[in-house]
């Protein structure tokens, strides 16, 4: 729903159009509306329009979060370092910190125009060589980014590549402390077991932290799609890339069958590849070992777990936006249970 009186849960549009009236170059061109894209999940995303321009505007999520999470001026940091590059992002255009005009930190970004791929419904049309093609454009793009220098692009400072794994678990064992409102028989068990077999890592690299289909923008030149934008760079951070390829893995065929309110699972049709045809794809590109993938399924199950029992801590405070968080909480007790299947090989 489009908003031009200042009405939307999160934002203040009458203080914001006086603000970018005056900070964006040539202002504003008319009057400025605003549509909440997503909300609660992870950072809430609005789209502004003035009549001739578009933009993106990104503010943390309300209520409770982790400490060191829904930092903008990070994710901002993150995208004006990788415009440069060949890794696809939005343009970034501006960066507030002054909380007192909409009620939280914000930034402002280039709209990208295309698709993103998030419904039942885009998936199950398209032909095989299209979804083929998509899988193909999605592994190379993560392949992309991992083979940026963080050092190159100025981005040396924003990780430690030493004990990243172990910092991983404890972060969202944290999250999850924090975040206790019920038992969940076996998320402890998880976590305990994660920490247990640590693997070392062998390759470091900027990692995204939520890389999946419905996280990047898809246009299509020639009749093929290729990647105009990743989007969600809330968790970006100097790391492991195999975290990356696990998550990315999860979201595909990992949480096939339960019915997920977040994103269709591509693995779930049939035209699409099978997770393990896209890992022979990265590993193509990027000779890795995988003998621990295991362990970065297992971790990525208990990272999902935390995320979806954080926004449920959220919901039932009311401080999230938007609607369908209690399907998310079904979905916690099934993760953990496959992140000890995943441990279990």
């Amino acid at each position: 729903m489009t908003d031009t009186a200042g009405t939307l849960a999160g934002l203040d549009l009458v203080a914001l159009r006086v603000y970018l009236a005056e900070r964006l170059p040539g202002g504003l061109s008319g009057e400025l509306s605003a549509e909440l894209i997503a909300g609660g999940r992870s950072n809430l995303t609005y789209l502004l329009d003035d009549g001739d321009r578009r933009w993106v505007l990104r503010r943390p999520p309300l209520g409770h979060v982790l400490e060191t999470a829904h930092d903008m001026g990070r994710e901002y940091r993150v995208l004006s370092a990788l415009a440069p590059t060949p890794v696809p992002v939005p343009q970034p255009f501006l960066l507030c910190a002054d909380v007192s005009v909409i009620g939280a930190p914000f930034y402002l970004m280039e709209y990208a125009e295309g698709t993103v791929y998030r419904t039942a419904d885009q998936l199950r049309y398209l032909s095989p060589r299209t979804a083929q093609s998509l899988a193909d454009a999605l592994v190379d793009t993560l392949g992309v980014l991992h083979e940026v220098d963080p050092a190159r692009v100025g981005l040396s400072e924003l990780g430690r590549a030493d004990g990243y794994l172990e910092r991983q678990v404890r972060r969202w064992g944290k999250q999850l402390a924090a975040s206790r409102s019920r038992d969940i028989p076996g998320i402890d068990r998880l976590g305990e077991r994660l920490a247990q077999d640590v693997p070392r890592s062998s390759r470091t690299a900027v990692v995204h932290g939520d890389y999946r289909l419905d996280n990047v923008v898809v246009e299509e030149r020639a009749g093929v799609p290729r990647i105009r934008a990743v989007l969600d760079w809330e968790m970006a951070t100097i790391g492991d890339p195999l975290t990356d390829l696990a998550s990315m893995l999860v979201w595909w065929d990992g949480i096939a069958g339960m019915n997920s309110p977040v994103a269709a699972v591509p693995g779930e049709w049939p035209a699409f590849p099978s997770g393990s045809r896209l890992l022979e794809r990265y590993a193509a590109g990027h000779p890795v070992a995988f003998g621990n993938m295991p362990w970065y399924l297992g971790f990525a199950y208990y990272k999902l777990a935390a995320i979806f029992e954080s926004i449920h801590f959220r919901d039932l405070r009311g401080h999230t936006v938007g609607a369908g968080f209690d399907r998310l909480a079904e979905l916690v007790a099934p993760l953990v249970d496959r992140g000890h299947r995943a441990l279990d090989g």
